[in-house]
């Protein structure tokens, strides 16, 4: 019988400038309009995106220059690793540990490049132990948070009774190209946000455990999502048919899951999806079949915080379990692969 893991812990974190999308919208039709002659038709991404306010790591000024690779990659690291200082020592103490009591860490980020990797960085930064673990996991854009607790879950698995210390970054917002003109370019801009987010996980009982976990990577779907690699930075990828893709191949993928898990669909009590824009929102729910406002917090989070990439998940499964709803939770995202991430998290009594 595999050995359950639990959640000690999990706090979420933004960097302190908020933007709101009516900003956005004068700032992006003053970069855009020029360049690109369907800007005008695009530009209801920004009204329609039901996103009312994001957090960035820099003011929305810093947007309107140029900015190379090289100094966006400095910020990453300099506001990143600030960031997940700030969340971790929040999750560490949430779960009433030390520093000292931390064993391993992973951690996820798409959104930059470190090598060392962030791991590393905060193993010195928090002056964790020298013979703490490390697992770096870099491209699985927004299913991270997914498949990353999937991964800290098996390490605290075969370490047990350690703590791992669960760590995701990500700052879509510099990975923003100044001269990238490109309908993809524009509807991330209408999306992407900075978020971290932490999390505890060991083999002693709590009241949240992970009970099951699993992917689906879907045949030729490599260019669905992800990112192309320019001189000039990240470029953003992503189809206009992932809505339908997740209509049409999302509930097998999950039955499978679950079928493989031995539990039954009727038998899950709250839903934690990744939002990742309003019409994967609309399609989860219709397959699903999610009425009275079973993905209402998978919305709040995205009008609140726009899209955080893996970050995002774990701020709608944040603010899910504060609610204290026993039973069975199903959480999900997508990503790069295209790939679908699962979890089954149990609420036992307190």
């Amino acid at each position: 019988m595999k050995e359950n893991v639990y959640i000690k812990s999990l706090t979420t974190a933004t960097p302190d400038n908020i933007i709101h999308q009516n900003q956005v919208l004068p700032a992006a039709t003053s970069h855009f309009s020029s360049k690109n002659p369907t800007f005008k038709r695009l530009m209801k991404v920004y009204m329609n995106s039901s996103i009312e306010t994001r957090f960035s790591s820099v003011p929305l000024n810093w947007y309107t220059k140029k900015h190379t690779f090289s100094e966006r990659n400095s910020l990453y690291l300099d506001y990143g690793l600030e960031l997940l200082e700030k969340v971790s020592l929040d999750a560490i103490n949430k779960a009433n540990l030390t520093n000292n009591d931390i064993d391993g860490v992973v951690a996820v980020s798409s959104s930059g490049i470190a090598t060392p990797s962030l791991d590393a960085l905060l193993i010195d930064k928090l002056k964790l132990k020298r013979n703490t673990l490390r697992l770096p996991i870099f491209g699985l854009g927004c299913v991270g948070g997914v498949v990353g607790f999937s991964r800290a879950s098996d390490i605290a698995i075969a370490n047990k009774g350690k703590n791992i210390l669960f760590v995701v970054l990500e700052l879509c917002g510099l990975t923003f190209r100044h001269n990238d003109f490109s309908k993809s370019n524009i509807v991330a801009t209408a999306l992407f946000a900075d978020g971290a987010a932490a999390a505890i996980l060991n083999t002693e009982k709590s009241n949240y455990s992970i009970i099951a976990s699993g992917e689906y990577t879907w045949d030729q779907s490599l260019d669905v999502m992800g990112w192309d690699v320019k001189d000039d930075g990240l470029a953003v990828v992503f189809s206009k048919d992932i809505p339908s893709l997740v209509r049409n191949n999302f509930k097998q993928a999950l039955d499978d899951f679950l079928l493989t898990n031995n539990i039954k669909f009727e038998d899950i009590n709250n839903f934690v999806c990744h939002p990742g824009g309003i019409k994967v929102i609309e399609a989860l729910e219709d397959i699903l079949k999610i009425k009275n406002g079973g993905l209402n917090i998978s919305r709040d989070i995205l009008k609140k915080y726009g899209n955080m990439s893996a970050a995002t998940v774990l701020f709608v499964l944040e603010k899910s379990l504060s609610l204290n709803k026993k039973g069975k939770y199903l959480v999900t995202s997508l990503g790069p692969g295209f790939t679908a991430g699962f979890l089954i998290i149990e609420k036992y009594n307190d």
